[in-house]
């Protein structure tokens, strides 16, 4: 699959797709934590992610499959096996086409297209220091697209576990999908689902990580679950500081008059 972390298709014995991150990616081992958080953090918001789960993946395939290799400066070195981050294919990849742009009138009519409002919300909240990403697909008997978030392995600044606020942050790249805000309201419910979010929820979805995505640093889990908690009453200001970018990312969001 394209992207820095050099993921990997597989079929699971489930019967499902996943697109499967593995430890020794080139990004940072924590990549895999983060996504597990984010998603299932996003999950609980009501966002439309794809399932998470831990992919097992034993030594004899990777010696069996030629393809499951990362790419390094140096070299190719075989994936490392074990547990894994997998993320659920929408679909049967040979079935499903999936996209990560569509045309400008395509987009305008994709069927959740407020959603990506919701994940502003996320994306301030765990200071996503990538753009927003998302792929889009076309379901049998539908007649608009659904875009699926994706990508979460950036959230709390990659390996770093740490927030370094900016306003065009977490935005995506094409405005015009935010078109239908017209204020702090149009945040809404993900804005005051975030406000509740409980220490015990962080803490239930931080217990399902594999300790090895994090080398075992327990005690830094915990002081990034205790950051999260303190920031969930600014992320409105963040909202508000994107608003007032040079971008203008909302372009129907006009300020109040001093």
């Amino acid at each position: 699959m394209r992207g820095g972390a050099q993921s990997h298709l597989l079929r699971c014995d489930d019967g499902g797709y996943y697109v499967v991150k593995f430890q020794n990616n080139p990004q940072h081992l924590r990549i895999l934590a983060n996504e597990m958080l984010g998603t299932r953090v996003a999950a609980s918001l009501g966002l439309p992610v794809p399932r998470a789960e831990v992919v097992e993946v034993r030594r004899e395939l990777i010696e069996l499959t030629a393809e499951l290799v990362i790419q390094l400066g140096t070299g190719r070195t075989p994936c490392r096996p074990g547990r894994q981050f997998g993320s659920r294919y929408p679909g049967d990849p040979a079935e499903l086409p999936v996209y990560d742009f569509l045309p400008e009138e395509q987009l305008n009519q994709v069927e959740n297209l407020t959603d990506f409002a919701g994940m502003l919300v996320f994306d301030k909240w765990t200071c996503n220091t990538n753009g927003r990403q998302a792929v889009f697909f076309l379901e049998p008997g539908r007649s608009r697209y659904q875009a699926l978030p994706i990508d979460h392995g950036f959230c709390f600044n990659a390996g770093e576990w740490n927030f370094p606020d900016a306003p065009l942050r977490g935005l995506y790249n094409r405005h015009s999908v935010y078109r239908h805000v017209t204020g702090m309201d149009s945040f809404e419910p993900w804005l005051g689902r975030v406000e509740r979010f409980s220490r015990a929820q962080l803490g239930g979805i931080a217990a399902t990580i594999p300790p090895e995505w994090y080398g075992d640093e327990y005690d830094q889990l915990e002081e990034l679950i205790a950051k999260l908690e303190r920031r969930r009453d600014g992320v409105r200001e963040l909202i508000v500081l994107a608003r007032d970018s040079g971008r203008q990312p909302f372009p129907n969001w006009k300020p109040e008059p001093a």
